[in-house]
């Protein structure tokens, strides 16, 4: 098979690092990856932003399937194009990816199917949205509606903050379009879990659950970033837990989406707060979350390519997910990523410094190094983004896991490099760890797939 990744950071990384582990695939390209994914696949210079482009190559050079890693390409009708074109690819249509693309819609939705979310309104008059702040008790959550670089969510400790947050977005355009309307909604109390269901347009196979870990410092202090770090699977979640979320909230928002003339294939991604009415919904993104999956991906089987192709649009079109088919399992792994980011990230930073001790960290038993924002200048790895690495590491135990993980850290060295160490002590907390059945994913099951 010849597999395209699009994409160019540590998601698109560990998503060509898992399919370059299947002896079926033998052609593996990723448009326009970084300085490590070269290591797994080809680079090609074509940009995650131009759908065009990328159904031109992958048309040229007989892709088989094409897997998208960011949102922006399929908000932009990425999987829409490929399918007019009779191409293979794992991603939602872009109907489909507006439950990532627009806060309102998914709130709206989530209202209309009985999904577990925060009381919200929504607005696009700022003056209504003040009137509004006005009569709340905070914390509030202040979200923008559209796409924003994850910068668009203000969690306001008081009115003050969310007043800045509103004006911020909706008069001062900080985020152009996609701020102009907003969702203010009650702020939920609990612990943060991310859950994945890999979905047909119909069954939805829920993989291991993630923790990330958001805010720049340790102890959750300090402003939200992208991702510093995430580990799997997070025992905070059992497996009854995981299949009340299943129930509860992935299948109903497939089976929602349907009735609306929606299909969803691929990816849903459900940021849930564990609260003490249970699972709530805190957002939906519709592809594998960053650095989230750098710490998914190391805990699954060898049948990773089976799901992406049974439940892939296009082309072909994907076989399915078989009937009665609802966990992708854990072989009993436990694996730990720790982001090492820029000095000044979120906010600015600089560009181009060496980093050293790569080859020595990769040789450390259990320890795979992905880069996110990476370049190669005059023969040498350089930093070319907020978030640099993801030193992830995979073992027996969580506590092995974090172990590793921490000595590729101390391996690895640049100049102002900035990294949380508490990444997974919450789960250490919460030992015992649950155990996830072993096996693979299919349970013998292997869909027709191309050679």
């Amino acid at each position: 098979m010849k597999v395209l990744v699009v994409g160019s950071g540590g998601r698109e990384h560990a998503l060509t690092w898992k399919l370059a582990r299947d002896p079926r695939v033998r052609q593996l390209f990723a448009a326009p990856g970084n300085a490590g994914i070269t290591e797994a696949a080809s680079c090609v210079p074509v940009a995650a932003d131009d759908p065009e482009a990328l159904a031109d190559f992958a048309a040229g050079r007989g892709v088989d399937l094409t897997v998208v890693g960011p949102e922006t390409p399929l908000m932009a009708g990425i999987a829409d194009l490929f399918a007019a074109r009779g191409l293979r690819i794992f991603g939602p249509a872009r109907e489909a990816a507006v439950l990532e693309g627009s806060k309102i819609f998914a709130k709206e939705f989530m209202a209309r199917h009985g999904i577990p979310t925060a009381p919200f309104r929504a607005f696009d008059s700022h003056n209504e949205a003040q009137d509004y702040l006005g009569r709340m008790e905070p914390p509030v959550v202040v979200k923008a509606d559209g796409l924003a670089a994850g910068k668009g969510v203000v969690v306001a400790r008081d009115r003050e903050e969310a007043a800045f947050a509103l004006r911020t977005m909706m008069v001062e355009g900080a985020f152009g379009e996609a701020g102009r309307r907003v969702v203010i909604e009650d702020c939920l109390e609990g612990q943060e879990v991310s859950v994945f269901g890999v979905t047909d347009g119909e069954r939805v196979c829920v993989l291991p659950p993630c923790q990330d870990h958001k805010a720049l410092l340790e102890g959750d202090q300090g402003p939200n970033t992208g991702g510093m770090g995430a580990y799997c699977p997070a025992p905070i979640l059992d497996e009854p837990a995981l299949d009340a979320v299943r129930e509860k909230i992935l299948e109903p928002v497939v089976d929602g989406m349907a009735r609306e003339g929606r299909p969803f294939r691929g990816v849903l991604y459900a940021g849930l707060m564990l609260t003490a009415q249970g699972p709530m919904v805190l957002e939906f993104n519709v592809r594998f979350g960053d650095p989230e999956t750098q710490a998914l991906l190391p805990c699954l089987g060898d049948d990773f390519l089976d799901l992406l192709l049974a439940c892939s649009g296009g082309g072909d079109g994907g076989d399915g997910l078989p009937s009665g088919f609802t966990r992708g399992e854990n072989p009993g792994r436990h694996a730990v990523c720790v982001v090492l980011a820029s000095e000044g990230y979120p906010g600015p930073y600089r560009k181009g410094i060496p980093i050293d001790g790569l080859e020595e960290a990769r040789g450390l038993p259990g320890v795979t190094i992905f880069h996110a924002g990476t370049a190669v200048a005059d023969g040498r790895v350089v930093t070319s983004g907020g978030r640099v690495l993801g030193v992830t590491a995979a073992a027996g135990s969580l506590a092995e896991a974090v172990a590793a993980a921490y000595r590729g850290v101390d391996t690895v060295r640049f100049t102002g490099v900035c990294f949380r160490r508490d990444i997974a002590r919450k789960g250490l907390e919460h030992l015992p760890v649950n155990s996830f059945r072993s096996g693979n994913l299919w349970k013998g099951f292997k869909p027709d797939t191309l050679e």
